[in-house]
């Protein structure tokens, strides 16, 4: 959760940017919504707005030539050094994102502009700015008694429990691009728009970031490139998984040398997997530190997909938590067999 009972909106502006491929306006408001004394509001709006964030994953603003030219890092940044330019800087921002609605899939809605208070994040409370769009409208049945009965009647609105687009921008590392957090429920399409044209981000260089991209690679590694150079099985395949598992659960930083000699420690192996890491960041242009601090809430979102399984043909499905001694493979004149070894069963 991004907020406490100390996070207070201190200021809001709320614009609504159209598609410019449908020819839809782009609808400024006259000034800050009036509405921030109401206490009762602002605290709806508040969980509205922060609510959906749910991913450890942090962002920087970027820009590939030059920090400066990324128009939602000027806008904001000019925002934390005078908090009475928001409403100047919101229709900067709400033009800027307005520009980037090129494509016809993109839904026009409300804009949000919002001025935080205490907001928690990268493990600080500091002050932030929140950037959100409201696309979706839902149909809300409403029942009211009355003298002759109860009266029903049907009302388009906004879900506050569901928030379509989201960024909040900590007052951190403002040399690096800001600290930001970002939520996005709509289609890819819609994600490039946000996420790459209006607010153009890259995952920043933490821990979390360093784990999740560890973690990742290796599964590839092993279930995608080792069978193509050396003679394993599908047991031996989920035998280093788990060993890989295990590795970053036990450990409380990652060390490539000794990674290599605990977990994989055949050195033609190891000099496969080195060569296989370095492509594997050209490929995504990335660096995976050969020494970083370990995010135990990056391993444990990894783990979900770390699932040692063997599979056989459409019958049988082996699950390999442990010793990889216990499991044999072979064949008869029936076909291809496994022979699992136990003391009792459950």
């Amino acid at each position: 959760m991004l907020y406490t009972e100390d996070t207070r909106i201190e200021a809001l502006a709320v614009h609504v940017v159209g598609n410019q491929s449908k020819d839809e306006p782009l609808l400024v408001s006259p000034g800050l919504s009036p509405q921030t004394s109401d206490e009762e509001l602002m605290r709806t709006l508040t969980s509205y707005f922060l609510d959906g964030f749910k991913e450890e994953i942090l962002y920087n603003l970027h820009h590939e030539s030059d920090l400066s030219c990324n128009e939602v890092w000027n806008f904001v940044g000019r925002i934390f050094d005078d908090p009475s330019t928001l409403y100047e800087n919101s229709v900067n921002l709400a033009r800027h994102l307005y520009a980037c609605g090129t494509l016809p899939q993109i839904k026009g809605g409300e804009f949000y502009v919002v001025c935080f208070r205490n907001c928690r994040g990268a493990g600080e409370t500091v002050d932030a700015v929140g950037l959100f769009k409201s696309e979706t409208r839902d149909t809300y049945l409403d029942a009211r008694p009355e003298e002759q009965g109860v009266r029903l009647a049907t009302h388009q609105g906004i879900d506050i429990k569901h928030l379509d687009k989201g960024a909040v921008i900590f007052n951190l590392d403002r040399d690096e691009g800001f600290v930001v957090q970002i939520v996005d429920n709509t289609n890819r399409t819609e994600a490039r728009y946000w996420i790459d044209d209006f607010l153009h981000v890259r995952e920043r260089q933490d821990s979390y970031h360093q784990t999740h991209n560890a973690l990742a690679m290796c599964k590839k590694y092993v279930t995608k490139h080792l069978a193509r150079e050396f003679d394993v099985s599908k047991a031996d395949q989920a035998e280093l998984l788990n060993e890989t598992m295990n590795y970053f659960r036990e450990q409380d930083n990652f060390s490539m040398s000794d990674f290599s000699e605990r977990v994989i420690r055949q050195p033609e192996v190891a000099e496969s997997f080195a060569r296989f890491k370095q492509a594997y960041e050209e490929e995504r242009d990335i660096r995976i530190e050969d020494e970083f601090g370990i995010s135990d809430a990056a391993v444990k979102r990894q783990a979900r997909a770390y699932k040692s399984v063997i599979k056989l043909d459409r019958n049988f499905h082996i699950y390999i938590h442990g010793n990889r001694d216990l499991i044999e493979q072979g064949q008869d004149e029936k076909g291809k067999y496994y022979k699992v070894y136990y003391q009792e069963e459950e």
